[in-house]
């Protein structure tokens, strides 16, 4: 596949020892973080953190890169219902693209409700053309079918011809409850630019979403944990499931990124099957037993 100093911190760098999912975990400024989780910000500061942990959003994007920005814009819901992802955050991801040099970034999703009311409502359409993304309604011609190798269940796929030749992908999903999967993250956030029947994944899904997944893999996952929906999932509708975490998760490994988020919901690795199926299927770039992440939380 073709790939075409913000904030004042205040426990940053704290090297210690924290439980997540029954691993341990080490925080170390020493190094570039496999992942960094940071907290108690706003959409902005949150990414403006998470990218200087990493060297700048540079360390990812080059300059005259065509970029896709995967957000989740699924439901005909405002942003405080958090069925998708904040808007405050893919404007400010959209802003340090054109600011590293990227030609284009390209904002598009795969709704599950009206596509003019869900790029509306969710104020994802608005906030990302302001920072002057191309954002796009997806068409039914535009679908590539790709082989899957080595699959378990599906053998191709129809997957979005502007995703696949992106040179860089930023997946930006919200992280949620979902009824089918426990959680809708990272992986599950790339449904959205998957062609067919994608009802047809449901059956037998844990393998499926991981063939299809290990064949589109983005260069960056943040997951967006401003505010997370804890039940009713992947639509929501009801405030009170909703949770003010001021939270993101960010890594180049989306397995790690996912696994990472488990612990919003208070899950382990064997409690969400999809996930497990790939770090078994050895999807995840880093060992989940040794990760070096990156806590920081802001003052």
């Amino acid at each position: 596949m073709k790939r075409r100093e913000f904030v004042k911190t205040g426990l940053v760098g704290i090297v210690a020892a924290s439980t997540l999912n029954g691993f341990d975990l080490l925080y170390s400024q020493e190094n570039i973080p496999d992942a960094v989780w940071v907290e108690n910000g706003e959409p902005e500061q949150l990414l403006q953190s998470a990218l200087n942990e990493f060297g700048g959003l540079q360390k990812f994007i080059n300059k005259g890169d065509v970029v896709v920005i995967k957000p989740n814009i699924g439901w005909d819901r405002a942003p405080e219902y958090a069925a998708n992802t904040n808007p405050d955050l893919i404007k400010a991801i959209v802003q340090e693209c054109y600011k590293v040099g990227a030609k284009t970034v390209k904002i598009f999703d795969r709704t599950c409700n009206n596509k003019q009311r869900c790029y509306k409502n969710s104020k994802i359409q608005e906030m990302a053309e302001d920072a002057g993304a191309d954002v796009s309604h997806m068409r039914k011609n535009k679908y590539v079918e790709i082989p899957i190798k080595d699959s378990k269940s599906v053998d191709s796929w129809p997957i979005y011809k502007d995703y696949l030749e992106a040179d860089k992908v930023i997946n930006i999903p919200i992280a949620k409850h979902h009824s089918l999967s426990r959680v809708s993250l990272g992986m599950k956030n790339l449904m959205g630019v998957m062609g067919g029947n994608r009802g047809s994944i449901h059956s037998g899904f844990n393998e499926k979403l991981i063939d299809i997944n290990k064949e589109i893999q983005p260069t960056l996952t943040i997951i967006d944990a401003y505010r997370i929906l804890t039940a009713n999932g992947p639509q929501g509708g009801n405030l009170s499931h909703v949770q003010l975490k001021k939270t993101l998760i960010a890594s180049s490994c989306i397995v790690t990124a996912d696994y990472l988020a488990l612990d919003l919901f208070g899950h382990k690795l064997d409690e969400v099957g999809h996930i497990k199926e790939a770090v078994n299927r050895g999807l995840n770039k880093f060992d989940l037993n040794k990760l070096n992440v990156k806590k920081v939380v802001l003052s």
